[in-house]
C-alpha cells in the first residue's frame, strides 16, 4: 500500500492535475447524452447532398448550406412514412433529433419528417401552366355543362383503398342511393396523372345500354395533401382529359383551400369529396339531418374515447425505452460495415483479375511446347524401333542356335545313327533292362520305321544266352525221375 500511494503521488505531481481518466467509449457516450439532452427536437433547413439508400432500407444524406454541413439519417420504418423523399439538390426542412455517432466521432440528425422548402418554384410552374391552358380556352365557362338533377349511374375516379371513396359512397347512400362505378387509379406518384386521364377517357368511351352502363356524371376525387401530393391533378394530360369529357365532371381534389388545374377545367368544383357527392344527388329525406347529427355525436364520442386511449397509450409508451435509439448505433455501424465489405470485395476481385492477367501474360504458348514434345516423341519412337529391331534380331539368332542345339540332342537324330527307341506294349519308354522280363512284347522304333519284338532273356550285357526253345510234343524221359532235366 505504501508503494501504491507513493506511485499515485508521483503521478499527480508529474501531471500537475487530478482529472479523471476516461476511455474513448465513455467520452463518446457522455457527448451523446449531452447533445441529445440539449437538442430534444429540431427543424433544420438545408440542401440535400450525397443521398443514398442502404440495402437495409435506411437513408443517409447530408444537409448543407453556404457555411456548414450536417449528416442526416432516416431509419427504414420512418422512410416508408415520408411524404417527400429526399434527393440530391432538393431543399428541404428536416424534423428530428440531434445525436452523435461514436463510430466516426460526428454528430448527425435522425430525421422523422421531411418538408419541401422550395414551394415557390412549384407555384410559379403551376401559374405558368394555368395561363397557357387558359389561353387555349380550356377553362372557358361556355364549355362547361350542367349537371343532371338525378343521375342513374355515377362514375368515380379515385383510389379504391383511401377514405375518399368511402366518404363518397356514404354520402350518396345517405342522400339518395345511386349505382356507382369506381375506376381505381393512383392519386399520387409518377403514373398517377396518366391513370387519371385514361380513366376519364375510358368512362366517356362506354356506350349507353351496354353491360357496363355509361355514367351520367363523373366525380374525380382525392383527399387533402401538400402541393406535391396533389400535383398529379395539375398535369396537362389530366386537365385536357377533363376539358374534353362529354360527361359532366365534378372535381373534388383536396380540401376547400386546395386548388388544382382540374378545378378550372371541370364543370363543377366541389370543396371536398363529400361535397361532390352532395352535388351529384339531391337530398332524399330532410329527416336524415337528425340521424346525421346523432352520428356526428357518436363519432365525436368515439374520437374522444380514442383520444383518451391514445393519451394513455402515449403516457405508457413514454415510460418504455426507445428501441430505435438503443439499436441506432448498431444499425448504422452494420450499414457501414456492409459498405466496407462491398468495397473490399470489389477491390479484392480487381486485384485478383490483375494478378491473373499478369500470370497469363507470362505463360508461354502451348503449341511451342507441344511441337517440342512431338519431335521428342518421334525421336524416341525411332530409337525405340531401332532398339526393338536389334533386340528381335539378337533373340532370333539365339533362338536359332538353341533350336540347332536342341535338334542335335533330339532322339530322332540319334536313331539316324543306328539306334532304336524301345517302348513297352502300353507305350511307356523302356529305360532299363531291369524293367523287362523274358517273353515281354516291346516295340522297336527306328529312324525309318518301327518293328515288334519279344524279350528272350535279360541279364548283364554279354552274359545272357539264348534259351533253346522246347519242341512241342517231345516226350519226357522214360525214367521215373521226372525232376532230372536233359543235359543236352
Amino acid at each position: 500500500m505504501i508503494a501504491d500511494r507513493s506511485t499515485a503521488n508521483t503521478t499527480e505531481s508529474e501531471t500537475g492535475h487530478n482529472l479523471p481518466e476516461l476511455s474513448v467509449s465513455e467520452i463518446s457516450q457522455a457527448l451523446k447524452r449531452t447533445v441529445e439532452g440539449a437538442f430534444q427536437r429540431v427543424r433544420v433547413r438545408g440542401e440535400v447532398s450525397g443521398f443514398k439508400r442502404a440495402a437495409s432500407g435506411h437513408m443517409y444524406f447530408t444537409l448543407k448550406d453556404a457555411d456548414a454541413v450536417l449528416d442526416g439519417i432516416c431509419w427504414r420504418g420512418t422512410a416508408a412514412r415520408l411524404t417527400v423523399m429526399p434527393e440530391d439538390g432538393l431543399e428541404i426542412i428536416a424534423t428530428g433529433r440531434l445525436t452523435t455517432y461514436p463510430g466516426r466521432s460526428k454528430y448527425q440528425i435522425v430525421v422523422d419528417g421531411v418538408e419541401l422548402a422550395g414551394e415557390g418554384a412549384l407555384l410559379k410552374l403551376l401559374d405558368d401552366r394555368r395561363r397557357l391552358l387558359a389561353a387555349e380556352g380550356l377553362f372557358d365557362d361556355d364549355r362547361k355543362r350542367r349537371l343532371p338533377y338525378l343521375p342513374d349511374v355515377i362514375g368515380v375516379v379515385t383510389s379504391p383503398t383511401g377514405a375518399v371513396i368511402r366518404d363518397i359512397l356514404h354520402r350518396l347512400s345517405d342522400r339518395f342511393p345511386r349505382r356507382v362505378l369506381v375506376w381505381p387509379v393512383r392519386v399520387q406518384g409518377d403514373s398517377a396523372a396518366t391513370e387519371i386521364a385514361d380513366a376519364i377517357r375510358g368512362f366517356n368511351k362506354l356506350e349507353a345500354g351496354a353491360a357496363v352502363p355509361r355514367p351520367d356524371v363523373l366525380i374525380v376525387a382525392r383527399g387533402g395533401g401538400s402541393i406535391e401530393d396533389l400535383w398529379a391533378f395539375n398535369e396537362e394530360a389530366v386537365v385536357r382529359a377533363a376539358a374534353e369529357s362529354d360527361i359532366p365532371l365534378i372535381s373534388a381534389v383536396g380540401h376547400e383551400t386546395d386548388t388544382t388545374l382540374i378545378d378550372f377545367a371541370a364543370d363543377k368544383r366541389a370543396p371536398t369529396p363529400t361535397a361532390a357527392a352532395e352535388m351529384a344527388v339531391p337530398v332524399r329525406h330532410e329527416l336524415l339531418a337528425q340521424v346525421l347529427a346523432d352520428g356526428a355525436r357518436l363519432v365525436g364520442a368515439a374520437n374522444r374515447r380514442l383520444a383518451d386511449g391514445r393519451m394513455r397509450l402515449d403516457a405508457a409508451a413514454r415510460g418504455l425505452p426507445d428501441l430505435s435509439r438503443l439499436v441506432g448505433d448498431s444499425v448504422q455501424r452494420l450499414d457501414e460495415w456492409e459498405e466496407r465489405l462491398r468495397n473490399s470485395l470489389h477491390v479484392g476481385l480487381t486485384a485478383r483479375r490483375g494478378q491473373l492477367a499478369a500470370t497469363a501474360g507470362g505463360l508461354r504458348r502451348p503449341d511451342h511446347l507441344i511441337g517440342r514434345g512431338r519431335d521428342r516423341v518421334e525421336g524416341e519412337g525411332r530409337a525405340l524401333g531401332r532398339a526393338l529391331d536389334g533386340y528381335l534380331k539378337d533373340r532370333r539368332a539365339r533362338l536359332g542356335q538353341a533350336s540347332a542345339l536342341l535338334e542335335s540332342y533330339s532322339h530322332e537324330r540319334v536313331m539316324e545313327r543306328g539306334f532304336a527307341l524301345v517302348t513297352a506294349a502300353d507305350g511307356r519308354t523302356v529305360a532299363s533292362v531291369r524293367t523287362l522280363a523274358p517273353g515281354d512284347a516291346v516295340n522297336l522304333r527306328f529312324a525309318d520305321g518301327a518293328a515288334g519284338a519279344i524279350i528272350d532273356a535279360t541279364g548283364p550285357a554279354g552274359a545272357s544266352k539264348a534259351r533253346p526253345k522246347r519242341k512241342a510234343g517231345k516226350r519226357q524221359s522214360k525214367t521215373n525221375d521226372d525232376r532230372q532235366g536233359e543235359l543236352l
